[in-house]
């Protein structure tokens, strides 16, 4: 295992459009070098999307860098939250981004959680028709949102529902970002990580479970490493599957479920790692019924409850809501429900007979314990 002072790298193999993935200390410091060296425009000018949270804390040191190695850049700041995943937010950084004066050859950077990358890489995507964009997460959640080039926004009545493929020119991931983050925020994240070793790597999943205390203390080398390998499962899947035709589905683990309690909270309730736990738990209850043993979902249940995880729907959730949302979702499919359902720890496979009755039972199975759990 790398000490916390190296960089690791990855690369998301993608032919032509392949790109690193730099994860350690001290690198956004050092993002105007990395820009130069990548080659990227001098001339054109660069937009910096934000959020309120985290501009405070390291736009400075970000737009400090690229302009000590001659670069232009502009701020854009949003809200903090999910509420900023919308149609009108990215309006209003398109709208900043013309008023920066960015062309073909400009770069927008996303310096934030996964909402500003999702919607920092929409805008790139779509303003003349895609520009370059750079991530540089500053959350353990977006170790997943930000690799893989899903970049969206929301509808009110569905999660990512209008969005791109567009992928970065590489991702910056400083380690040192994640000191500030509050506690709820790291356990939401570690869900993630946690479902990379669920749905791909056993080893990896015993090492989180014997290094949770570490994780939650937010340890540099445990945390380097556990990103490491959370990054490194979903490269391999993006390089395999990039646009979901099939494979990449299996990062949805957890995520039918999660994403309609997300959407029926109005996406200001639950956290996404916290509502994708209650997803995964749902998951595992499925496996039982196709015949994989219930084990598995008190095993899943026991992991992610050892990372203060929830893993039960609140009773006050409406189960007719729950159920519509999951007709709005992506993986709804010519009428049928489509689950990620794990056969076992580190292994998943994709259903798309998954009958309507069985996830409405658990929904409610999930409510009802809610308040003895």
């Amino acid at each position: 295992m790398a000490g916390e002072t190296d960089i690791r790298e990855l690369k998301v193999d993608l032919g032509e459009r392949s790109y690193p993935i730099l994860i350690g200390s001290g690198l956004l410091k050092r993002a105007g070098s990395l820009f130069l060296e990548r080659g990227f425009p001098v001339k054109s000018p660069i937009l910096l999307v934000t959020d309120r949270s985290v501009e405070h804390l390291y736009a400075g040191d970000v737009e400090q860098s690229l302009r000590d190695s001659g670069y232009n850049v502009t701020r854009a700041v949003v809200a903090s939250g999910e509420k900023s995943k919308s149609l009108a937010v990215f309006e209003e950084v398109v709208t900043a981004a013309l008023e920066a004066g960015l062309d073909r050859r400009s770069t927008i950077i996303a310096l934030g959680g996964g909402v500003v990358g999702d919607l920092a890489g929409f805008a790139a995507a779509s303003y003349m028709r895609g520009v370059r964009f750079v991530q540089m997460p500053t959350t353990i959640l977006a170790h997943d949102s930000s690799v893989g080039g899903k970049v969206a926004v929301n509808h009110r009545l569905a999660k990512n529902i209008i969005g791109a493929f567009h992928q970065p020119e590489f991702v910056l991931y400083d380690l040192d970002t994640l000191r500030s983050l509050p506690p709820r925020e790291v356990r939401s994240g570690l869900a993630e990580v946690v479902k990379h070793g669920l749905i791909w790597d056993e080893a990896f999943v015993k090492w989180c479970d014997e290094n949770a205390g570490r994780l939650l203390a937010l340890e540099p080398d445990a945390l380097g490493y556990a990103l490491y390998e959370g990054c490194r499962v979903k490269s391999i899947v993006v390089s395999r599957d990039e646009r979901e035709n099939d494979l990449r589905a299996i990062l949805n683990l957890g995520h039918t479920i999660g994403h309609a309690l997300e959407a029926v909270a109005g996406y200001n309730e639950l956290l996404h790692g916290e509502a994708i736990s209650i997803g995964m738990v749902g998951a595992a209850r499925l496996a039982a019924k196709f015949g994989y043993g219930e084990a598995l979902a008190a095993e899943t249940e026991r992991l992610l409850r050892k990372f203060g995880l929830p893993v039960r729907i609140p009773s006050g959730y409406d189960t007719g809501a729950i159920m519509e949302a999951m007709q709005h979702d992506k993986k709804f499919k010519e009428g049928r429900m489509v689950f990620i359902v794990p056969k076992r720890i580190g292994e998943v496979e994709i259903r798309n007979d998954v009958p309507a009755e069985w996830v409405r039972g658990i929904v409610e199975q999930l409510k009802e314990e809610a308040g003895f759990s």
